[in-house]
């Protein structure tokens, strides 16, 4: 049995806090943008463009994931308190929410540059595996997001939460939709003949999969429950997104073959 007594408060900067999920976004994103440019992006405009698309892609990333949070996980308290909205420093935040503000802020981008929205969701795509997993660790240390209640030898006891055993929910989400998906996106962007736009499908469908696998030991939200049956409000937006996935894989044409970006 493990204890989880971490303290969300990485450390003190002048009588702020900074906890560990704010430094989860950070690294994330400072990770990711790194591995794009000297791993990914091998064309020079490109190149030139990924700086200018960060920009959007953290707008994308914060208010698509705070308004996906309001909206699919607690809009009635959000109707009623709405200047709290503006609290993301309070945490919630939601990560179809930001998948959305992201490929809504990309959509832009392109649009302005003329570019193959492709060319930067693939980027996106095959290093956000790096974020996600920070944030599902930080989810771990912070004692939220916990597993359902287990009789295994590793379940793990969050005394902030509840004086019994769960899975640590967290950390399979850290492997699954981190480790994992990060292997395989990069399996698929370095294989021959690569087209663009596989990474971003694909990243759709296995991390929905991922997703619904993970939701299957983590305790649903206490305030929303199961929507019905026993499909929780991720597993129904995770679904949402292999279906997706799958109709623009199979309405995609044969143009684009490239392994570089």
């Amino acid at each position: 049995m493990f204890t989880n007594n971490f303290d969300p408060v990485a450390f003190e900067l002048f009588s702020l806090s900074i906890r560990w999920y704010s430094l989860a976004y950070i690294f994330g994103i400072i990770f990711g943008w790194i591995y794009c440019k000297k791993i990914l992006i091998k064309n020079d405009t490109i190149q030139k463009l990924f700086e200018d698309y960060i920009s959007y892609l953290i707008i994308g990333i914060i208010i698509g994931g705070r308004l996906g949070y309001v909206i699919f996980y607690n809009f009635t308290y959000f109707l009623n308190n709405p200047i709290e909205i503006l609290m993301i420093w309070n945490g919630g935040m939601s990560f179809h929410g930001g998948l959305i503000g992201v490929i809504f802020t990309s959509y832009l981008f392109s649009k302005k540059n003329k570019k193959n929205i492709f060319i930067f969701l693939d980027c996106v795509a095959i290093s956000a595996p790096i974020g996600i997993f920070l944030g599902r660790t930080s989810n771990f240390i912070n004692g939220e997001l916990v597993g359902k209640v287990t009789n295994t030898h590793w379940g793990v006891l969050f005394p902030g939460y509840d004086d019994k055993l769960r899975h640590p929910s967290q950390l399979y989400e850290a492997f699954l939709e981190g480790i994992i998906l990060f292997i395989l996106m990069n399996l698929i962007f370095f294989k021959k003949n690569y087209k663009i736009g596989n990474c971003s499908v694909m990243f759709l469908i296995i991390y929905g999969c991922f997703r619904i696998i993970s939701e299957l030991f983590r305790e649903p939200d206490k305030h929303i429950g199961y929507l019905f049956g026993n499909i929780s409000m991720g597993m129904f937006l995770s679904t949402i997104m292999i279906v997706i996935g799958f109709i623009i894989y199979l309405n995609r044409n044969d143009e684009n073959k490239s392994k570089n970006i």
